[in-house]
């Protein structure tokens, strides 16, 4: 949404009215009033010091198991400390974001920095994504010309990964997963416990039949899970930075929602996007009969975004319609909006409507 858009609709009409559940211009006034009633932040030195021990049982193990791979000649090990590399790289993300989400907001910054984890998450999902294309390279090379492998150290190290990624996601677990850089590291995570599982069968294999290229194929049921959980980053921060609708809300409901209050008449320029994780953000142009309370009205669709969708970052414009928006003009003809001549997105009115 560009800057012109919030200013016209915090400047503009009767009713401008920005809202973060305050109710109102006046909702800014007194301390402790307005984002002390959301959700936006946790506990953001408990978030900390999980992640700082998870990161720390991942990098220690992640230089064991790299020496160890090369000594056994195993890809499946070599490919899950590339996967722990990212997990490392992962939570170092999450809590730059996450200091830099905390940062209020100013200047040119008037949402502050909170899509710093958006950010975030998206490095997370492209790293997932360009790391397993190499190792499927790897892997593939492998399964037709497979190396040695000391099947013995591969079991050993893969069951010591399993119970180490186990501390970790437990220890991630712990901050706060609604947080998308929070989740995007513990994702990591939990896929690689998977790919420790995988990759200590295929020891077990190697160890007790010598097929050498069980190695080879843990390996790429590792590329599958990182593919799979880099693309899921990729797509749900793509989205957010891309300022789309949440993906459980959907505009053209919620406008037909709203105009189906009386006595709103029309709604038009309504967007809706995501800020940052768990927090998202409203604005439209709602227009009411000449003799409705345009007050009452945008009090009474606060309450119902925030019940009924959860939005309460909301910035409702609230105008008394002109007459010619109240006349019913010749079949197919579509009475004319004076108060915008470039409206963003569908019209919403009472009654069957195009969307």
């Amino acid at each position: 949404m560009s800057a012109h858009d919030h200013a016209q609709h915090d400047t503009d009409g009767v009713d401008a009215v920005g809202s973060d559940g305050h109710g109102g211009h006046e909702g800014h006034e007194g301390p402790g009033h307005g984002h002390a009633g959301h959700s936006h932040g946790v506990a953001a030195d408990a978030d900390r010091r999980w992640l700082g021990i998870a990161l720390g049982l991942i990098a220690g193990f992640m230089a064991v198991e790299v020496v160890i791979g090369v000594m056994a000649h195993s890809l499946a090990l070599i490919s899950d400390a590339a996967h722990m590399l990212t997990d490392a790289v992962s939570i170092v993300l999450a809590l730059i974001a996450m200091r830099l989400a905390a940062r209020p907001a100013r200047g040119g910054f008037t949402f502050g920095l909170k899509r710093a984890e958006i950010l975030s998450a998206q490095a997370n999902g492209l790293t997932l994504l360009l790391l397993a294309v190499w190792l499927a390279y790897e892997a593939v090379r492998r399964l037709l010309d497979p190396p040695p492998v000391e099947g013995g150290l591969v079991l050993v190290t893969a069951l010591a990964g399993i119970v180490v990624n186990i501390a970790a996601a437990w220890c991630i677990s712990k901050a706060n997963r609604t947080s998308l850089a929070v989740e995007g590291a513990y994702q990591h995570i939990l896929n690689d416990l998977f790919a420790f599982i995988g990759t200590a069968v295929a020891g077990l294999i190697v160890l007790t039949t010598g097929f050498r290229q069980a190695d080879s194929i843990a390996s790429l049921v590792v590329v599958v899970l990182m593919l799979k959980a880099g693309y899921g980053l990729v797509r749900e921060s793509g989205r957010i930075l891309l300022e789309a609708a949440p993906a459980h809300v959907d505009p053209d409901t919620v406008g037909d929602r709203l105009v189906g209050q009386p006595p709103v008449t029309e709604v038009h320029d309504l967007h809706i996007w995501t800020i940052t994780s768990g927090q998202a953000a409203l604005s439209a142009h709602v227009l009411v009969a000449p003799e409705g309370d345009c007050h009452a009205v945008r009090r009474d669709l606060e309450a119902l975004l925030s019940k009924e969708y959860g939005i309460t970052h909301t910035t409702l414009q609230v105008d008394h319609a002109h007459d010619s928006l109240l006349t019913v003009g010749r079949p197919g003809e579509d009475p004319v909006d004076t108060h915008c001549s470039d409206a963003h997105g569908p019209v919403h009115r009472q009654g069957p409507h195009d969307h």
